[in-house]
């Protein structure tokens, strides 16, 4: 099994040599990972010691965290589910293939319904399913499992979003922060953000003013007459809440790009991420952020009114995310993410979203109209005209 893994790793250009991988058989069989039980290792314990030995380079994690995901196709289950699922019944044997009116007979369940079911299924299961509608398998149209469909279901084993409509996700990768020194290939982000920085005159007059002194001094008989005017500042104070991971992925070129753009633009820029919706905590850096984490309440009371709020992000996920407690796909969360959309925007009364999606999708989705009424409409593209109506209503 290790050989194929190795090949994988060396598929997704990952520096992996032989030495390495037999470095890893050799703690493997030293025990450093505890006693292999029937089912075989727990898949945590594996992937980080195949980590640990295989990866030199933290610059490389997110390569290996794709590749894992892809070879393993899941990873150890999450939250309070303590069952290891074994990796057999994830593999990926055929995709499931529908038309759309034999998806509109796919009836979906509800958040309470769903969760109940799936420790059923825990409980019951034995084996590998494939095709099914009901246990938790691959290729069928139950809500549980992977390569398959269902209206509303938790993802189990899938190295990425298919259908864009799983509740909950059991395949946990670290992020990758976006590159705020991406070189831009056009001007015109930073065109349409200019307009959004306005120059306050205050303080002291310390800077010459050499059009109202020839003026004044043409006016005065030729007699010398200095003018000086405040010294301009740039004021503009921007906190910029970004969500990466998941579907964004699709969109990291144009963020980074609108990042760059950002941090050359405005002098007080303060950015967090978040994942999909805005909880109680945020962070700054993706590989350390169950290590790191910043409250949003400390967030909301650091900085003042005085802030624009600027959010990025697709705004795609299940609607539970939004409006359900415990609806995050990474953890059980105590209050819905429209508490804390709500607290935000009401902290900073000058805000937007910025949506990287195409605009003639949004009506498709109902969490983007969700986000859209908890922003009370103030929701642009990420396209030049989009940034420039966003940037002229923040600056009002």
């Amino acid at each position: 099994m290790l050989i194929d893994f190795f090949y994988t790793l060396r598929a997704a250009k990952l520096p992996v040599s032989v030495k390495e991988l037999l470095s890893l058989l050799q703690a493997l069989e030293a025990g450093v990972i505890g006693p292999r039980s029937e089912d075989g290792w727990s898949i945590n314990d594996f992937y980080f010691i195949a980590r640990t030995v295989l990866v030199k380079d933290e610059k490389h994690y997110d390569k290996f965290d794709r590749a894992f995901s892809a070879y393993f196709k899941g990873v150890e289950m999450l939250a309070d589910f303590t069952k290891e699922l074994p990796l057999e019944w994830l593999r990926k044997n055929l995709e499931l293939e529908l038309s759309p009116e034999d998806k509109a007979k796919i009836e979906k369940m509800g958040w309470d319904e769903l969760m109940e079911t799936l420790k059923k299924r825990f409980e019951e299961q034995k084996e590998r399913h494939e095709g099914g509608n009901k246990m938790i398998g691959t290729g069928g149209t139950s809500p549980f499992g992977a390569f398959g469909y269902n209206p509303q279901g938790i993802r189990i084993g899938q190295d990425k979003s298919r259908n864009k409509s799983a509740v909950k996700v059991w395949d946990q990768r670290a992020y990758k922060d976006y590159d705020d020194t991406q070189e831009l290939g056009t001007r015109n982000i930073k065109v349409a953000l200019r307009r959004l920085r306005k120059f306050a005159r205050e303080g002291s007059a310390e800077e010459l003013d050499l059009d109202d002194t020839i003026r004044a001094t043409a006016a005065n008989a030729g007699y010398l007459d200095i003018k000086m005017v405040p010294e301009r500042h740039n004021n503009v104070k921007v906190l910029l809440l970004m969500d990466v991971g998941g579907t964004m992925d699709e969109h990291i070129a144009r963020v980074e790009e609108m990042f760059s753009a950002a941090k050359a633009e405005f002098k007080h820029l303060e950015f967090y991420y978040f994942h999909n919706c805005v909880y109680d905590f945020m962070w700054k850096n993706n590989k350390r952020r169950f290590a790191e984490k910043f409250p949003t309440w400390d967030i909301i009371r650091k900085y003042n009114k005085d802030y624009k709020l600027l959010f990025i992000g697709d705004a795609t996920m299940s609607p539970y995310e939004i409006l359900q407690p415990g609806g995050s796909v990474e953890y059980n969360n105590e209050e819905a993410g429209a508490e804390w959309m709500q607290r935000l925007t009401h902290a900073f009364p000058k805000f937007a979203w910025i949506n990287p999606e195409p605009q003639g999708v949004w009506q498709y989705r109902q969490s983007i109209s969700i986000v859209q009424q908890l922003v009370s409409q103030r929701m642009f593209p990420m396209t030049l005209k989009g940034l420039e109506e966003a940037m002229r209503m923040l600056s009002k």
